[in-house]
């Protein structure tokens, strides 16, 4: 005689239904709603001012000071993180778990603590500091600075999404390529880069979104100079405490549309990468 099947939580329609109206009034209050009154109040007076917010000589720098920004560090985290994830899960050595807990740090300090960190290090009193004033190399509250807080922000999400995967796959496709003569440079080309591009395209996607829209710990780092260092972060904020809310709410619709577009990005990739549909 068969046991009857218990119910589970959602089965009868007044639970379901109150299930996802409460998931869906929750997404709207706390995301939708504010995405739209960010771009409502933007295009309030009309597409031509809003494109003469955006055209401001300081709101613009702080655009173009973004994008040269994740430019750099959106590439070399990318390098690191294939570099850190194949070392991991391709061999052993002495010191594998400290470089694995080195590189998931970043997901557990403050990135106002890492601002502050890096001015210890090199700022004007810090460890190299000194060292760096005398050979005219300046790197806190200038481009450099900023860079070295977007890597630091930033430096897990690639490593941590190939990770799993190239842990799963093994090492047997990779030593049969130097089996048959393939170099290592060609291993990681021909084989191992093919087998996690999807997984890797959505680290990309992840770092690039966070480099955008990173304010902690480039808000220590940089100095918050007018037209200077301020990225488009802290340039919001600076239009939003000089009452310019029109100029404030058009730079954030660059913002918020950069997440919508990553967001976009994200489903493509997940759709198109069979270990995570799966």
């Amino acid at each position: 005689m068969s046991r009857q099947a218990r119910p589970r939580v959602g089965d009868s329609l007044l639970a379901r239904t109150l299930i996802i109206g409460a998931a869906v009034s929750i997404a709207a209050l706390l995301i939708g709603g504010p995405l739209a009154v960010i771009f409502s109040e933007a295009f309030r007076a009309g597409f031509g001012p809003y494109l003469e917010n955006l055209a401001t000589p300081d709101t613009r720098h702080a655009i173009l000071l973004t994008v040269a920004t994740a430019l750099v560090a959106v590439p070399v985290n990318t390098a690191f993180g294939i570099a850190a994830a194949w070392a991991i899960a391709k061999f052993e050595f002495r010191g594998k778990g400290l470089l694995t807990a080195l590189i998931e740090l970043p997901f557990s300090v403050s990135p106002i603590v890492a601002g502050v960190a890096y001015l210890f290090v090199y700022g004007a009193q810090g460890w190299l500091g000194p060292w760096l004033l005398d050979h005219g190399i300046k790197v806190m509250f200038a481009y450099p600075a900023i860079v070295l807080a977007s890597l630091f922000v930033t430096a897990p999400f690639v490593a941590r999404e190939i990770l799993p995967l190239m842990q799963a796959q093994g090492s047997a496709e990779e030593e049969a390529a130097l089996t048959l003569g393939a170099s290592g440079w060609r291993t990681l080309w021909s084989v191992t880069l093919p087998n996690i591009r999807w997984a890797l395209l959505y680290g990309v996607v992840l770092t690039n979104a966070r480099v955008m829209g990173e304010f902690g710990a480039v808000s220590v780092v940089s100095g918050n100079i007018r037209g200077v260092t301020n990225t488009l972060p802290l340039q919001i904020e600076l239009l939003y405490h000089d009452y310019n809310s029109a100029g404030a709410f058009a730079a954030a619709t660059v913002l918020a549309a950069i997440a919508l577009l990553t967001i976009v990005a994200k489903i493509i990739v997940e759709r198109n990468e069979p270990a995570r549909a799966g």
